[in-house]
């Protein structure tokens, strides 16, 4: 399925190796936020400049060594996006810093955001990263707010990861957050997904069959924007403004995504509206239970 404004829609393999997602707010038409996505073989690295933005350097796959300004830190990372909540760098702007992958190499996510303010290199553990399941029903989906205002110190960044089950529809009710109100942060947001494969079908020439999932934005009358996609893993959707939601994993394969977010605003801050046609819907999750396939994998800071 394709949007009416597929300009918002990245397919996987779009950016030049080693980049496999190459999002800057030139490229996106905004101003503030920004996503790279790098894959690295063994002892092979990158070095990068921050400039203007502050950075959280998330594994997605791999484990890997990043060090700035004569400082390292180890990354254990993880195996893959459904193994639970990674550790995670913080490199501040005005900064060079390098990746390198360990082990067998790896895949690492360099989310961005426009700063103001030069704040600290740090490493998080995964230990540290608050993990909530959302929703309830089908409409159940477990959040890692790694990145979010209430759990990390940053300037403008506001990320977070969500695993939804297949079968399960997450960002939903749909919600905007495009206009700076007592209601709302205006924020541009970042969509990065990674679907699981499913096992091999008979004579399948496949090792796995792959995986996918649907994402759809749209918006007011005042300010129109139409998107429908099928995703796959590597796939990046840009929401500039309007309602997003529902993201949908086909019945048999999770679906992941990575958020990241920010504004032109003073404060850092995720406010939401839902479309009022849809926001009767979190009543009914009162009456429901969590899908019981979630937690993926429990940690201390589990909330329920």
């Amino acid at each position: 399925m394709i949007g009416v404004d597929s300009k918002y829609y990245i397919p996987a393999g779009s950016a030049t190796a080693p980049l496999t997602v190459d999002v800057t707010p030139e490229s996106a038409g905004w101003t503030e936020s920004s996503l790279f996505v790098v894959e690295l073989g063994a002892g092979e690295s990158i070095t990068r400049s921050s400039g203007d933005d502050e950075i959280l350097v998330v594994p997605l796959a791999g484990s890997a060594t990043v060090s700035c300004d004569d400082r390292s830190f180890e990354l254990a990372g993880r195996p893959n996006v459904f193994s639970g909540p990674t550790d995670f760098v913080y490199v501040g702007r005005d900064s060079s810093y390098t990746v390198t992958a360990d082990g067998s190499g790896g895949r690492y996510a360099l989310c961005g955001a426009r700063a103001t303010n030069e704040l600290d290199f740090r490493y998080v553990p995964s230990a540290d990263v608050p993990v909530e399941l959302r929703g309830a029903g089908n409409c159940s989906r477990q959040v890692h707010n790694f990145g979010t205002a209430g759990a990390f110190e940053a300037d403008s960044i506001i990320a977070c990861e969500v695993i939804t089950p297949g079968g399960n529809w997450s960002s939903y009710p749909a919600h905007k957050h495009d206009e700076n109100t007592e209601l709302e942060s205006q924020l541009e947001e970042i969509y990065y997904f990674e679907i699981a494969d499913g096992p091999a079908g008979p004579g399948s020439p496949n090792p796995r069959s792959p995986g996918f999932g649907y994402h759809r934005v749209y918006g007011t009358p005042e300010r129109p924007i139409e998107v429908l996609e099928e995703v796959r893993s590597g796939d990046v959707v840009l929401v500039p403004h309007g309602y997003h939601g529902p993201s949908i994993a086909a019945p048999g394969y999770d679906m992941y995504y990575l958020n990241v977010m920010a504004g032109p605003g003073d404060e850092r801050a995720w406010r939401i509206c839902d479309d009022p046609s849809h926001t009767w819907l979190r009543e009914s999750w009162e009456h429901q239970a969590v899908d019981p396939r979630l937690p993926l994998h429990r940690t201390p800071h589990e909330k329920s």
